[in-house]
């Protein structure tokens, strides 16, 4: 005889991770679970919940990098659990930041002696660096205004319309008054002429941007300190520029040399940089670069001493890993300017690619540029049938998560879709992507068929029963509900027949 014996419950050892009461029953979601679990099944739950989300390197919507190298992979793993404000503690990790700073600082082309260090700070991204510059523009505006015995309680920005929402928040938190400069079809930057109109007294800084988030277009910074620079003479104001170069900082020096819109231009005082975006480097580290030590007040400096030593602080945050400076520094020297300069290079020449295979359909106007940030933005000619929503929406069947929206004011009726070209989307993907493109349009457009034939049959009458009325017939119309049933009807098989194809392809029974 077999003798068979149940393994207790708190006998874990015995169970596959599976079969385990752990995964088959269900864990509070909003609150702490009264026992412990065995760190298999903490793994094995978490990791099953994270297979649902989008693959990052078909996430074509971000600009922030998604693929590193395996050695930096190992680097940021072993400076994990340091913390990056104790300086005196990893002293070569603050090092590092320093080393990134004035190598930024000179890609930038600040104007800096040949020993004199760089004016700037590592942040957890531009949103943080483009607070601190802010901030720093409106304590020497008011510090001036006071000298001068005049109101320093409004004081106001000039932006674009198509400004990043982190100035928004911005102008909110710490009291400043945006003032935008709305966008036109077919113009979707600031357009520098407007922008010093905007400009009076109280404006602490004119923000440009290098790189829109919108279509990727690099605003004219040389135009508009130009222009702003012929203001400040007559009207004897000293109005400075920041630029916010989130996303095209590592971009123009390489592929965009002779391009002037950094530290060579007189009124540009302060430039953000997001190393997670074409600094390849993993989310989480920005750069604020200023002109001089002159342009960051000195009382926005904080100096702490409670962690070992004397150490100067400007940050919103205190705490966070060191492990993004680390990775940045890496980059820095592994790729040098070469190697960014053929990362830029690969990444623009993919672009072009996708943008052509686009236009080949003849279904879309481009309204990206060419020279900017390598991404292509398109609506359709045709919006009758069918809108940019519904194209993005039907791509995440094949994987890819490309966003549609809506331009800002003025231009709210042009409705665009945008692929970010990033380091790791090879040609092979760009032309995988247009071949998807074709592939949905193609379905909308039959499915649109379908919905028209079916519209223009329950306009008509149709003989749906037969009432001998002294001798007549009476023919009865289909209702709008059984009209709308019919449609509904329509799309449910379509859906089914796409998951059926889809379930084939992908080898699923």
């Amino acid at each position: 005889m077999v003798l068979s014996k149940t393994a207790s419950e708190s006998d874990v050892s015995v169970h596959s991770t599976f079969a385990s009461r752990y995964v088959r029953t269900s864990l509070p979601r909003f609150r702490m679970p009264e026992e412990s679990i065995p760190k298999d099944a903490a793994y094995q739950i978490i990791n099953d919940e994270l297979m649902l989300d989008g693959n990052p390197r078909l996430n074509l919507a971000s600009f922030v990098t998604t693929w590193m190298e395996p050695e930096c992979d190992k680097l940021i793993m072993a400076s994990i659990n340091k913390n990056y404000v104790d300086m005196d503690e990893y002293p070569v990790t603050t090092e590092l930041q320093n080393r990134c700073v004035n190598m930024i600082a000179h890609l930038f082309n600040a104007p800096l002696e040949e020993t004199e260090a760089a004016v700037g700070v590592g942040t957890v991204g531009s949103s943080e660096a483009i607070m601190l510059a802010g901030l720093a523009f409106k304590r020497k505006w008011q510090n001036k205004r006071k000298l001068e015995g005049k109101p320093y309680d409004k004081p106001n920005i000039v932006t674009g319309a198509n400004v990043q929402v982190c100035w928004e928040k911005f102008a909110r938190y710490f009291e400043v008054e945006l003032k935008e400069v709305k966008l036109s079809e077919g113009y979707y930057v600031m357009d520098p002429e407007k922008a010093v109109e905007l400009v009076d007294e109280n404006t602490i800084c004119v923000a440009a941007i290098l790189g829109s988030t919108l279509n990727g277009e690099f605003e004219d910074v040389k135009r508009l300190n130009d222009i702003l620079v012929e203001k400040n003479k007559e009207t004897g104001w000293d109005t400075p520029i920041h630029v916010d170069a989130a996303s095209g900082g590592f971009i123009a020096p390489f592929i965009y040399p002779e391009l002037e819109w950094d530290f060579r231009l007189p009124l540009v005082k302060s430039i953000n940089v997001s190393g997670h975006k074409y600094g390849l480097v993993y989310a989480g580290i920005g750069w604020a670069i200023w002109r001089s030590k002159d342009d960051l007040p000195e009382e926005l400096i904080f100096h702490i001493n409670y962690l070992g030593a004397d150490q100067p602080t400007f940050t919103l945050n205190f705490s966070k890993g060191s492990s993004q400076v680390i990775a940045q520094y890496y980059q820095m020297i592994r790729l040098g300017f070469e190697g960014y300069k053929n990362v830029m290079e690969n990444c623009r020449d993919n672009m072009i690619v996708l943008k052509e295979g686009l236009e080949k359909m003849e279904r879309f106007n481009i309204v990206s540029k060419d020279d900017g940030v390598p991404l292509v933005a398109f609506t359709l000619k045709d919006h009758t049938n069918f809108d940019e929503f519904q194209i993005s929406d039907l791509l995440r069947r094949f994987g890819w998560i490309v966003p549609a929206y809506s331009m800002p004011p003025d231009a709210q009726h042009v409705t665009v879709l945008r692929v970010v070209i990033r380091e790791d989307f090879s040609r092979t993907l760009a032309e995988r992507l247009v071949a998807d493109i074709e592939k949905v349009l193609h379905e909308l457009d039959a499915l649109s068929a379908r919905i028209r034939m079916i519209s223009s049959s329950s306009s008509v009458t149709v003989l749906e029963e037969v009432v001998k009325n002294n001798g007549g017939v009476v023919a009865a119309k289909k209702s709008a509900l059984e009209t709308q049933r019919e449609i509904t009807a329509v799309w449910k098989k379509f859906v089914l027949e796409r998951k059926k194809l889809n379930d084939k392809m992908n080898g699923v029974c």
